[in-house]
């Protein structure tokens, strides 16, 4: 690897010099945490903007501290999945960084520029648009929150899904800080530190904190035509904040963040014979492939922000935040993974984003609080794919092989009021109303051209050129209210409306297919919910339990479409289409646990059940003319899976010494799921369950010691896959094998 002696370099460098999620709050550096505590403690979120216990917020919101985070071996946010009900993460096909992420059956599945995903990601309260470089590593993170279904009364972009919020540390007033070095299988070498805390003395009244980390490992696979590695991990990432206070009442802090991703290209498995290249059948190795491209697979993501808070009265806080975001990309996408040029492209995203937020928080002490917002962002995402499609079965000609460019930006501005109060009825009922109103528009200009050859210098032919604008609006509402029916028992009933504005496929293929030029709706969610937070045997046992039903209408859809390329009556190619499928109910049930039974023992985990099913799924028919039918009966929700679950059994006992242990061992599953639109039974993936284990040795306040393996079982699990009928493409992801690492960590 490029950077494995730079990472150990600084690892070196760094060290001279220096289990359920929402129910334990982490130690302060230097503190050894106590393993004889008899109760449990909830964490505090800041889900409605103002800090509360988990236990006392009334929405479905699962939160991690760094404690948790070490403890259950969270790595990047695609680890989240089995710790979250309803929540499935993971790398996008072909990805090491680019996320795709799914809540209750709602999300987005293609990082085509131009389409919003379904589950918004924030980091340091900034919404990241793109899902290019949004599967963030974690490290020095303050907490992680994941809020499940609608939001958008309360902060930032609305999000349709529900949203995922990475905090990093704060700014400390004492100098803090940790190294630690990671080593592995499939050479793992992951090198993480921070230093924080005062500038210039105590009344200086300045603050900051560096976060670096260089993550590296080799290839679970090979490309045997190259002798490359495939699926391998390179990326560097760095954080800094920088903070100036004022008194009590005002504080400007700066912040910067960069991610460099070099990794290499994901390896698919062939999973059934390509009938145009009988040369090549499926390998052995779900990681290997036999590609002919570059191993070239880079994202390049940075930002900056600025985040002012003045609070000029006991009773009003006022915070401002200004931010600006950057991501590029360049990745060779080898569809058919052998060394023919069947299903070629190279794609060229590149994306900047600006946004602005000010919000005022108001609590008086008495019956009413409440925060009110006003949100705009401007951002532009663009880029462009070279296609080189090949049929060794047809004859050579105009179309075959057939050179596509496709090209353009879409330009998304938005701007919304929000707000969302809370009333006391009486000393245990609470009423919570909120609205946000959006109005948004999509500015795309797309141009997509066929070409004579491989340097794509002349063309014959235009798919789609066009400089279009729509305008959405929209006004979501929420209701909700809670009941403490005991001190340690609180019930809730929810409703919500979650909105996802249309846009424009810049895939379109307008002369083939002439509706593809035109724009697709916007999608809604009616979300109804019931819940309760409880706290049992003198606070020894948390449960906390939701059950929803959500109406889903205008469903925004990924698919291929094929198109008859040279007027023969048969369809010999395809595009990548964009389409509302129609309308579905979602029904879910989700449950969050954790169990003190003893001092040293603690079990705790979630279990889901989702019910997802089409009421309507409109497609065209491949008939000449084509005629829209509705096949609901026939269709799936992707990333849906019915049953999802976790348990974590964790053992913890103090040693004569002044430190302790503790040692996990965890097991998920997650029943039948369709990756994919195209439903293909092979790349559907079965029910399956991973077992993962660890140990953590607090020798002392200052040194950790931390063993890890996950998938211990080895087991192979699909994520996603592709399948291109017209080229005989059908190809899998899997996910991670078994993997084990050993941390030092040492804190100060």
């Amino acid at each position: 690897m490029k950077r494995k002696h730079l990472s150990l370099a600084i690892g070196c460098v760094l060290l001279s010099s220096v289990p359920v999620a929402w129910a334990q709050d982490a130690a302060p550096a230097g503190d050894t945490p106590a393993t004889n505590a008899t109760t449990l403690d909830s964490v505090k979120v800041t889900a409605r903007k103002r800090e509360e216990t988990l236990q006392d917020v009334p929405v479905a919101v699962t939160a991690f501290t760094p404690e948790t985070l070490d403890k259950l071996n969270i790595k990047d946010l695609g680890d989240l999945d089995a710790q979250v009900p309803n929540l499935t993460v993971y790398a996008a096909r072909g990805s090491t960084s680019t996320v795709t992420a799914y809540i209750r059956g709602v999300g987005q599945a293609d990082p085509l520029w131009g389409v919003d995903p379904g589950v918004g990601i924030y980091l340091d309260d900034v919404y990241i648009a793109r899902p290019q470089g949004a599967l963030l590593d974690v490290f020095d993170v303050e907490r992680i929150e994941v809020l499940r279904g609608p939001q958008g009364t309360l902060y930032g972009k609305n999000t349709i899904g529900g949203a995922i919020k990475y905090i990093s540390r704060g700014l400390p007033q004492e100098a803090t800080g940790f190294a630690s070095v990671t080593v592995g299988n499939y050479n793992q070498l992951d090198v993480k530190a921070a230093l924080g805390g005062e500038i210039g003395g105590k009344d200086s009244g300045l603050r900051g904190r560096v976060s670096v980390a260089s993550m590296n490992r080799d290839g679970f696979g090979t490309n045997t035509y190259t002798g490359q590695e495939v699926s391998d991990k390179e990326i560097n990432a760095v954080r800094m904040q920088l903070g100036a206070y004022s008194q009590d009442d005002f504080d400007v802090q700066f912040a910067f963040d960069y991610m460099d991703d070099q990794s290499g290209v994901r390896g698919a498995k062939m999973l059934a014979p390509n009938p145009l290249a009988p040369a090549y059948p499926p390998t052995s190795d779900r990681y290997d492939i036999r590609s002919g491209m570059k191993n070239i697979n880079d994202t390049e993501m940075k930002g900056a922000s600025v985040t002012a808070n003045w609070r000029p009265s006991d009773n009003w806080a006022f915070k401002y935040v200004a931010a600006k975001r950057e991501s590029d990309t360049e990745t060779n996408i080898d569809f058919d993974t052998t060394p023919l040029t069947l299903v070629d492209v190279r794609a060229f995203y590149s994306d900047s984003q600006v946004s602005q937020e000010l919000q005022a928080n108001y609590d008086g002490g008495g019956r009413a609080r409440g925060v009110m917002g006003l949100y705009w962002f401007n951002g532009d995402a663009g880029g462009q794919v070279l296609n080189h499609f090949y049929n060794p079965l047809l004859a050579t000609g105009l179309t075959n092989p057939l050179f596509g460019d496709t090209q353009g930006v879409v330009n998304t501005k938005s701007i919304a009021l929000y707000a969302d109060w809370t009333f006391d009825l009486t000393d245990r009922l609470t009423l919570d109303v909120g609205a946000r109103y959006t109005d948004e528009d999509k500015h795309a200009v797309a141009l997509n051209r066929f070409y004579t050859g491989l340097d794509y210098g002349t063309s014959w032919g235009t798919l789609a050129n066009f400089d279009k604008t729509i305008n959405f609006k929209n006004v979501s509402p929420k209701v909700s209210l809670d009941y403490q029916v005991t001190p340690d028992i609180l019930v809730y009933g929810l409703a919500s409306r979650g909105f996802k504005s249309g846009g424009y496929n810049i895939r379109a293929n307008t002369t083939a297919v002439p509706r593809s030029g035109e724009p697709f709706d916007d999608e809604q969610v009616d979300s109804f919910e019931i819940g309760s937070k409880m706290s049992f045997l003198d606070q020894r046992l948390f449960l906390n339990l939701s059950a929803f039903h959500n109406k889903y209408k205008d469903i925004q859809l990924s698919i291929f479409t094929a198109f008859d390329s040279n007027n023969d009556g048969v369809d010999d190619n395809f595009f990548g289409d964009f389409t509302n499928a129609g309308k579905g109910t979602v029904n879910g049930v989700e449950v969050e646990y954790q169990f003190l039974p003893t001092a040293n023992w603690l079990v705790s985990g979630n279990l889901a059940w989702l019910d997802a099913k089409y009421d309507e799924f409109l497609t065209y028919t491949t008939t000449r003319p084509p005629v829209l039918v509705d096949v609901a009966d026939s269709q799936y929700f992707t990333n849906a899976p019915e049953f999802s679950g976790a348990i974590n059994v964790e053992y913890r006992t103090d040693l004569a010494n002044g430190g302790n242990l503790s040692a996990r061992v965890g097991y998920s599953y997650q029943s039948e799921v369709w990756p994919t639109t195209d439903l293909s039974p092979l790349i559907k993936q079965d029910g399956y369950g991973l077992v993962s284990a660890g140990v953590i040795w607090k020798i002392d306040d200052a040194w950790s010691l931390s063993l890890q393996g996950t998938n211990l079982a080895d087991e192979e699990y699909r994520t996603t896959g592709y399948n291109i009928a017209a080229y005989g493409v059908l190809t899998g992801f899997y996910g991670p094998p078994r993997q084990y690492s050993l941390t030092a960590r040492y804190d100060f």
